[in-house]
């Protein structure tokens, strides 16, 4: 097969999760695809790094800019179109939400939640325009849609009134470099989150709880690493007005080792979000072996059980009482640290990539 990846929606450290996820999945399809075609559609911002260098794959850039959304849609919608054309693709896989409307080949998309549906009340009123048509139409116009959960399936079949056939689900994977985290952890003195900083990821209440559980252990700090995103002032202020300015800490986006090195060196990790369409995060730090405290919110409880510590994330007693015992429970910590690998390990990007290899066979055959 000649197949097509629509990357254009990728701002290196600027998507959160979506840009872990498109990485994990090309790197996943190098290793155990060797024989069909893949042409990756990337935008001006895009690094090398992201197209594999196997034979098979091949970088097509595109004169556009992902950071001038407007421009970027407008282009998805007319020069990706003739630009896909004249590679003869035989399927187009869009991983982040949005399709081009008349490529002239049959197309997969993938759908990471469906919070414009959930929570409209999270997006700036000028945005949700967007979201509501781009996406309706994205997912209507695929022969086949990947939701990355099965929160997410049923928000589609739900709120798009689609038929089973169309949707499947396809899971998300695990780097294997965070289970190689595990036996030379070194835990030091602060809990980390890793995190967009938006409204849903109910970061306040954090701050909240975590400024209470500083007055029994003022020895821990908080790490927040993650894109800047819409409450970044909203959080920052919180903070200082918190008496939490050396204390709590937000990186940004960081690269990939850093990353492990704060897994590496994390007493526990958060995951306080109120909505999630998969949460990687949660799963990424059990594989490290990082005794966990996460929100008792779907898909989240499917996909981590009873391998991490769960709380109301709309109960700020709750929360603060799950960050003192993920702090002070030895025999808690030492039961975590050994069920997060077990649990991690069967999520993989190869079996990722495997599901979605297969998806695009058989839309492509069906064309």
């Amino acid at each position: 097969m000649r197949i097509g990846v629509n990357a254009l929606y990728l701002i290196p450290g600027g998507v959160g999760g979506t840009e872990t996820y498109l990485r994990g999945l090309l790197s996943a399809l190098a290793r155990i695809d060797t024989q069909n075609q893949y042409f990756v559609f990337t935008n001006r911002e895009t690094g090398p790094d992201l197209v594999p260098r196997n034979a098979n794959f091949t970088m097509v850039p595109q004169p556009v800019r992902a950071t001038v959304r407007p421009l970027r849609i407008a282009w998805e919608q007319t020069g990706l179109v003739w630009a896909a054309r004249r590679q003869r693709l035989d399927v187009m896989l869009n991983p982040g939400f949005t399709a081009p409307f008349a490529l002239g080949c049959p197309q997969v998309t993938v759908f990471h939640d469906l919070q414009h549906k959930r929570h409209p009340e999270y997006f700036r009123w000028f945005e949700l325009p967007f979201w509501r048509f781009f996406l309706f139409w994205s997912a209507h116009l695929s022969k086949l849609v990947l939701a990355v959960s099965n929160a997410t399936a049923n928000d589609l079949l739900s709120y798009y009134r689609m038929p089973e056939g169309k949707v499947r689900v396809v899971r998300l994977g695990v780097d294997r470099e965070f289970f190689d985290i595990a036996p030379r952890r070194r835990p030091e003195s602060f809990l980390l989150t890793a995190s967009t900083l938006r409204i849903h990821k109910n970061l306040d209440a954090l701050l909240q709880a975590f400024a209470g559980l500083r007055r029994q252990r003022p020895e821990f700090r908080l790490v927040v690493c993650g894109v800047h995103g819409l409450a970044r002032e909203r959080l920052h202020a919180l903070r200082d007005s918190l008496g939490l300015n050396e204390a709590v800490d937000f990186t940004g986006w960081l690269p990939r080792e850093q990353v492990y090195d704060l897994f590496a060196r994390a007493w526990a990790f958060v995951h306080p979000s109120l909505f999630e369409g998969f949460g990687l995060p949660v799963l990424e730090a059990m594989a490290a072996g990082i005794p966990t405290a996460y929100s008792q919110i779907e898909p989240l409880t499917r996909i981590a059980g009873e391998a991490g510590l769960q709380f109301d994330p709309r109960d700020p007693a709750a929360m603060a009482a799950a960050l003192l015992r993920i702090v002070d429970d030895a025999e808690l910590r030492q039961r975590l640290a050994q069920a997060g690998p077990e649990r991690a390990a069967a999520f993989s990007w190869d079996k990722t990539a495997a599901d979605t290899l297969e998806a695009l066979r058989e839309v492509a055959s069906s064309y």
